[in-house]
């Protein structure tokens, strides 16, 4: 049974926010090329926090360290401008600990078939 959040542009206010405070650092030129490497280099909690979405698999059994329990959890949302759906690594307390997978999309029905059909 999927977790319904209202999907909002809070995703896409965070992405121009960081642009925003990367220019006033940086300069507009090297703005959108930071902004970029920071959101390859944290993806996983990005994808986490603009979900709109989400669905329990089961557990997952391939962790490394084997006193955190991990959960397999699938996710549908929107982060500046386009629509994924991922598979996340997410413990007891709601963390995410790393991404197993994400398709991106153009379309919200595009995102919402392979949510249901994954």
């Amino acid at each position: 049974m999927a977790h319904l959040v209202p999907i909002s542009d809070a995703a896409d206010r965070v992405m121009a926010a960081l642009v925003s405070g990367l220019e006033i650092e940086f300069g507009r030129q090297a703005a959108a090329a930071l902004a970029e490497r920071f959101l390859d280099a944290e993806e996983a909690d990005f994808l986490w926090d603009a979900r709109a979405e989400e669905r329990w698999l089961g557990g997952y059994l391939g962790g490394e360290d084997g006193d955190i329990e991990l959960d397999r959890v699938r996710i549908l949302g929107r982060i500046d401008g386009r629509w994924f759906v991922a598979v996340m690594l997410v413990d007891g307390d709601g963390d995410v600990h790393g991404m197993l997978g994400k398709r991106s999309f153009g379309r919200a029905e595009q995102a919402r078939r392979a949510f249901a059909d994954a």
